[in-house]
């Protein structure tokens, strides 16, 4: 049951978003997920379940819009929301947005023209997209094909962005901050799967493609061409070199480093979960 100290994780069930919930819940914050299957449920592509009543008697918010900040429209979808909760009273707003990406700014100037508390949290390309999202099965496969050339990015553990996320929530003095997360160093993706195949010593490469020969893949895969076109669009330009740079958010926000993708690589490893298919 929500109360008046209630912190609210939309997306709470994604990969940054449950790791949110789980280090609230320790820290004795009282914590309420919205979901599909939440009560009362909430939907990024059902907006008459964007109504008040998922925010009565919350006090923080994080947002995390379905599919990704960067998808057409989606700074429509997040501005209503975010007045919904503002006009519900929620105090504070951590919206977790994108780097150098146009729609995810205009997601971000929706949030920060409210009379909120607010942080942006715009992190780099997640490691967890190799061993929980849409490159395992790849992987597990062999090859790793992306519309994303030999740019480079500093890929960063979920779990940097989760402590970032939940500090904001929790922490007076990241009111008004936005945040531009990344890993300590940059990755290729060849170099990527190389470090993955040397942890689990399979023999696994990576493969550049166009956008075209990505969206027509996933079309193949059972996707609708609706979805497949703007994915490819949204991985070629996320990777298309402008976020081949570093940042020093997470030291700024935590006070430490962020987590190295090889260190990442050789934990997650031994679990298993890039044996062949």
């Amino acid at each position: 049951m929500a109360n008046e100290n209630t912190t609210l994780v939309i997306g709470g069930t994604g990969r940054v978003g449950r790791r949110v919930t789980q280090k609230l819940d320790k820290r004795g914050v009282n914590v309420k997920v919205a979901s599909r299957s939440g009560v009362p449920p909430f939907d990024w592509e059902k907006p008459d379940t964007w109504n008040s009543g998922i925010f009565t008697g919350v006090k923080s918010a994080y947002i995390m819009f379905y599919p990704e900040v960067e998808w057409p429209g989606a700074s429509e979808s997040v501005g209503t929301v975010a007045r919904i909760a503002a006009d519900a009273g929620v105090q504070r707003l951590v919206l977790l947005s994108a780097r150098n990406q146009e729609e995810a700014v205009l997601c971000e100037d929706a949030v920060t023209s409210l009379p909120v508390e607010w942080t942006i949290v715009a992190p780099a390309s997640f490691n967890q997209n190799f061993d929980e999202g849409v490159f395992l099965e790849p992987l597990r496969q062999g090859v790793l094909a992306l519309p994303c050339g030999d740019n480079s990015d500093p890929f960063i553990d979920a779990n940097d962005i989760a402590d970032v996320v939940v500090a904001a929530l929790t922490e007076d003095r990241h009111v008004g901050q936005r945040y531009e997360l990344t890993g300590p160093r940059l990755w290729t993706f060849a170099e990527g799967v190389a470090e993955i195949a040397r942890a689990t010593g399979r023999e696994l490469r990576y493969q550049p493609i166009t956008r075209e020969e990505f969206a027509d893949a996933v079309v193949a895969d059972g996707a609708p061409r609706e979805f497949a076109d703007p994915l490819a669009t949204l991985i070629s330009e996320f990777f298309d070199g402008r976020n081949s740079s570093l940042t020093d958010g997470v030291e700024r926000a935590l006070g430490r480093k962020p987590r190295d993708f090889a260190d990442w690589v050789a934990e997650v490893a031994p679990t298993g979960v890039w044996k062949a298919a």
